[in-house]
């Protein structure tokens, strides 16, 4: 589970603009806020105080490591790891058998200014120089890569990272780890990304998107650490981190006493394509799953229009029957379309298909999961004929919430996964834009993206969730957490679906069998 732990002494994380936030920077900030800060302080200031929080975290987390290695970049992020190691060595002086080394690949010919003060620290404490890879270490400090790194990683530098992500010893990242970018989690690097539970990352000065989507969160390790710097940053973020999941919140619930199912909100759930309706395949059960979900997160009535002929409509759902079932046609043929907020897609096959332009035309709110965004592509690419769906949506005050994988981001965008997983959230933004929806890129590290709204990059989740039907399972709590929802606007509703995203994550945090849980599971 991710964590991210401010260092002993620096207090409580600063407050967010609404609770279980915490603020991201880019490059572009990060770069300003540093600049601002290195002004009004005496030279070096910041560098020292990267090298000290990186020495400190190094002696708690490994106390009995008495080698380490520091792989020294040629920038900034390598004079980080230059100052690190001489306090580490002044640190270790009197231990028998201890030996700090620095392993500079790239030389130190052309060092900028702080880095070049902070090598010259540590010569002259008697860190000691290497030539070659520091197999021996029993700690190692990835100090080669931090902001600046926006290409492919080449040369002496690729070979560096190959043999530094090959290594199995206990590794502590310097503000990222070395091949990630800062600003999208795109990972520069042809070494293949192994999570592992003995590498850290301490995030210096700010806290960056990257960290937290695309390879982020597997390449940080089992923590991501924050050291500010003693900066104060007050700038606008970049994106949001949404850190906890604060609905549904089941106590205030409990104090609406004169509350009733109609005043909780409804739901109705279009999916789950009978075998009779397309090609013999039948996925009822996606469609129930969101409809257990919606009904078991606080949704006052769900209703399950099911793809199918009424002859083959089952009676009640046996796990949950206060889901009321009837058929896709019926539900659609009633007034439940104006009054719910409509999720639809679940298992819908093929059969969804004849129901997407009714579904936009008459639902003002309206989720679309699944094979309903397979079924959207035609009509949401950059070229596509009947645009005007969309800008009268727009106009009327409707709204819409898509909430692909990136498979599915790709189709609607018109390019493929790995363009998309190289920029999650200009992706989610771009898609946005476009169909002036509320979007939800699904993987790691969710994003939450709404035209004139900062992306939420959700925290929570892992891998458990990699199973059939947990999709279905989030699109039921989105419905039910929009279902309660008075207020309509952008940035209303992309929270309230981060919201959603926040506690559908939170749903494997308390998993501690060893089988990983089914998307049935996370429901009870």
């Amino acid at each position: 589970m991710l964590q991210i732990l401010p260092l002993p002494g620096d207090g409580p994380p600063r407050e967010a603009a609404r609770p279980g936030r915490r603020p991201l920077y880019g490059v572009a900030v990060s770069r300003a806020i540093e600049q601002r800060a290195a002004a009004t302080l005496p030279p070096h200031t910041l560098m020292q105080r990267a090298g000290m929080a990186v020495a400190r975290l190094a002696r708690a987390w490994q106390p009995h490591a008495r080698r380490v290695g520091v792989i020294a970049g040629a920038g900034n992020n390598g004079g980080d790891g230059w100052y690190a190691a001489a306090l580490l060595h002044r640190h270790l002086a009197d231990v028998p058998g201890a030996a700090v080394c620095v392993w500079a690949p790239g030389g130190v010919q052309r060092l900028p200014a702080d880095a070049r003060w902070a090598y010259e620290a540590a010569v002259a404490a008697g860190v000691r120089t290497v030539d070659t890879p520091p197999d021996d270490a029993e700690l190692l400090v990835d100090a080669v890569f931090g902001l600046g790194l926006a290409r492919p990683v080449e040369g002496v530098w690729r070979d560096t990272l190959r043999w530094l992500h090959a290594q199995a010893t206990p590794t502590l990242c310097v503000d990222l780890p070395s091949g990630l970018d800062a600003d999208t989690g795109r990972w520069w690097v042809d070494a293949p990304v192994a999570p592992r539970g003995d590498r850290l990352t301490l995030s210096l000065l700010t806290l960056k998107p990257g960290l937290f989507t695309g390879m982020g969160r597997a390449a940080a390790g089992e923590a991501i650490w924050f050291d500010d710097l003693g900066v104060p940053a007050d700038d606008a973020p970049t994106a949001w981190l949404q850190t906890t999941a604060a609905w549904p919140d089941g106590a205030a619930l409990r104090r609406a006493h004169a509350s009733h199912k109609g005043s909780r909100g409804d739901v109705l759930v279009i999916g789950g394509q009978s075998p009779g309706a397309g090609a013999g395949v039948g996925m009822g059960g996606a469609a129930l799953l969101a409809g257990r979900a919606a009904l078991r997160a606080g949704a006052g009535r769900v209703y399950v229009g099911l793809l199918a002929e009424a002859r083959d409509l089952p009676p009640c759902d046996p796990v949950q029957p206060a889901l009321m079932l009837r058929t896709a046609a019926a539900a659609l043929g009633s007034e439940l379309p104006q009054r719910a907020v409509v999720v639809a897609g679940c298992g819908g096959g093929d059969a969804i298909h004849a129901h997407l332009t009714d579904l936009l035309a008459r639902c003002p709110r309206l989720v679309l999961d699944a094979d309903a965004l397979n079924a959207l592509g035609p009509i949401a690419a950059p070229s596509a004929s009947c645009p005007d769906v969309w800008r009268e949506r727009h106009t009327r005050g409707w709204w819409t919430v898509l909430t692909p994988h990136p498979l599915e981001a790709a189709r609607l965008l018109g390019t493929d996964v790995a363009q998309v997983q190289a920029d999650r959230p200009g992706a989610a933004r771009t898609l946005a834009k476009r169909l002036n929806a509320t979007v939800v890129l699904k993987g790691s590290g969710s994003v939450t993206a709404a035209p004139g709204v900062t992306p939420i990059i959700n925290g929570g989740g892992d891998g458990a969730l990699a199973t059939a039907g947990t999709g279905d399972v989030l699109a039921g709590l989105i419905g039910a957490r929009l279902a309660a929802l008075d207020a309509t606007s952008p940035a209303d509703t992309a929270a309230a679906v981060a919201d959603a995203v926040a506690a559908h994550g939170d749903l494997v945090r308390h998993w501690t069998s060893p089988w990983p849980p089914t998307a049935t599971d996370l429901i009870a």
